[in-house]
């Protein structure tokens, strides 16, 4: 099915008011299938930048890992004023973090908070195989549970097992939308409400889709 691209312009504070969790999400995914099909928004950039200059109202706010071949608005091909994006090593959360999302979302309005993994994570590889490196050892630890909720694999559970890697990375997104809500009360209040929804997610290296885990 040939996907046509949109034209699109920035978001306004009453367009971001009446869009749904869900119109979101649909929207995400309706992006990642274009940037599969490179049938891609065509945006005009330079008008895009000024239209933002007097404020932001984005759809959504992403946790993403640090890793460059991740590039988020691409891979949902949005633009400028579309999406608050975080981004750490191994997409773990932390109080800063959590803070950036409670504005994302209470303050800002952003109707979405989704995490992403991504295939091939060198940060989990490194959790895995206990890596130690300055402040990246304290950084690493926090896979630590997601690495023990997969102890009932039987495999070899080390980096160059790309089973055992895979299953961890997923698990860790998951460990991770679980600590959001665990951690924040307002994000936890905002979606019992309806208001937003925390949703985790998984991008595949080889061919640039996005599951979703709702």
């Amino acid at each position: 099915m040939e996907l046509n691209p949109l034209i699109e312009k920035v978001l306004t504070a009453d367009e971001q008011q009446k869009l749904t969790p869900d119109e979101v999400l649909k929207q995400l995914k309706e992006g990642n299938k274009r940037f599969i099909s490179g049938t891609l928004t065509l945006r005009d950039h330079s008008k895009q930048i000024r239209d933002a200059v007097n404020g932001q109202y984005p759809k959504a706010i992403v946790l993403s890992c640090i890793d460059s071949r991740v590039p988020v608005e691409d891979v949902f091909d949005k633009g400028i004023g579309d999406l608050f994006v975080a981004r750490v090593a191994g997409n773990i959360i932390n109080d800063d973090i959590l803070g950036s999302m409670e504005f994302s979302c209470k303050v800002a309005g952003a109707k979405l908070v989704l995490v992403i993994g991504h295939e091939y994570c060198g940060a989990i590889k490194g959790a895995i195989d206990h890596v130690e490196l300055g402040n990246l050892t304290t950084l690493l630890k926090k896979v630590e549970p997601a690495i023990q909720n997969c102890n009932h694999y039987h495999g070899e559970k080390t980096s160059k097992n790309y089973e055992f890697v895979d299953l961890v990375i997923k698990e860790n997104v998951k460990v991770t939308v679980e600590a959001i809500r665990k951690q924040s009360s307002i994000l936890k209040e905002m979606e019992d409400q309806g208001l937003i929804k925390i949703v985790g997610s998984y991008y595949d290296m080889d061919n640039g889709q996005v599951t979703f885990y709702e």
